[in-house]
């Protein structure tokens, strides 16, 4: 398999291996392998009785993968979305892990490659699959929806506040011939966006929100995150990069839930000592991308990394 040669720049790498805090035989996941880099830099830092496992949904991602685990015996890649996390580690005989690593949202690779349909740069089969062996494509899907899931879907996940309207055109065009291509999606979408924020194309929320849908990327974070924390030994730490408020508000709110005090009736006497420690700890504040690197690379300039380390302190009823 002949794949592709796009720059990808990892976005806050050293900031995000030196997070989990790699201990040389400890085992870690990267569940967003992309081309390598958070991967690469993880093995490096371990050592010979270390082991790396690493996820990723995209076949270019993952013909670049078995490169490595052919070279690296410590190394295993899974062709398979993050949400089976659990499972697949237990396929593979590992039920406690000491770092797990999540990049979100789509890679420079799949962007610039126009051929793979996330971006309106190009005109290209409206595509938008992170795993283009399985799944609806997005062309699929708006050929067959409803149009206030349309709707929905755009001002849910692409906070749009012309959902309404593009929904009407998509459907309406349709009607007359499919939408099939991201340049004729694109110049639908302008014509139903009378404003848009100065140097943004009014198609960018849009294509965001149909991508999110198409690949279940927020319905994947959800479903992650609680198993990333219980497969975690004690001291072990989850870091999670965002690039969008929605996806960083699931981790927030999720870590913050999962790292707060026991909530009790007021009426409840029960001795701060007594009350259940939560089983996760917040490691520092949120980070983001240095101006260096912003200079050198535009799509850091929304990432915001979060993490958290495992406590001694055991699950607790209620705990996701």
């Amino acid at each position: 398999m002949t794949t592709p040669t796009f720059v990808h720049r990892t976005v806050l790498l050293t900031e995000a291996v030196d997070a989990l805090a790699i201990r040389d035989d400890g085992v870690y996941v990267d569940c967003t392998f992309g081309r390598g880099g958070h991967s690469r830099l993880i093995l490096s830092k371990l050592g010979p009785n270390g082991r790396l496992i690493a996820f990723d949904k995209d076949p270019q991602a993952i013909a670049v993968a078995e490169q490595l685990a052919a070279e690296d015996a410590r190394f295993n890649i899974v062709h398979n979305g993050f949400e089976t996390l659990s499972a697949e580690l237990a396929r593979l005989g590992v039920s406690r892990v000491d770092g797990v690593l999540m990049d979100l949202g789509v890679s420079s690779p799949q962007i610039d490659d126009g051929s793979r349909g996330f971006s309106f740069r190009f005109d290209a089969p409206l595509d938008m699959r992170m795993d283009t062996t399985r799944g609806m494509t997005a062309a699929e899907w708006l050929a067959t929806a409803d149009e206030a899931d349309i709707r929905e879907v755009i001002k849910t996940y692409g906070e749009e506040r012309f959902a309404r309207k593009i929904a009407a055109a998509i459907v309406a065009q349709r009607d007359e011939s499919p939408i099939t291509t991201t340049r004729e999606l694109a110049v639908l979408v302008g014509q139903n966006v009378r404003t848009r924020e100065p140097g943004q194309d009014p198609a960018t929320r849009t294509f965001q929100a149909i991508r999110i849908f198409v690949n279940r990327e927020l319905d994947e974070l959800k479903a992650v995150l609680p198993q990333a924390a219980r497969l975690l030994g004690e001291g072990g730490r989850l870091a999670v990069i965002s690039f969008h408020s929605l996806e960083d508000r699931i981790v927030k709110q999720y870590l913050r839930d999962v790292s707060s005090e026991e909530k009790l009736p007021a009426w409840a006497m029960v001795r701060a000592a007594d009350m259940a420690k939560p089983p996760i700890a917040l490691v520092g504040k949120a980070i983001r991308a240095g101006d260096e690197e912003v200079r050198e690379n535009p799509r850091a300039r929304s990432a915001i990394m979060r993490v958290a380390e495992r406590t001694a302190a055991p699950w607790r009823e209620g705990d996701a």
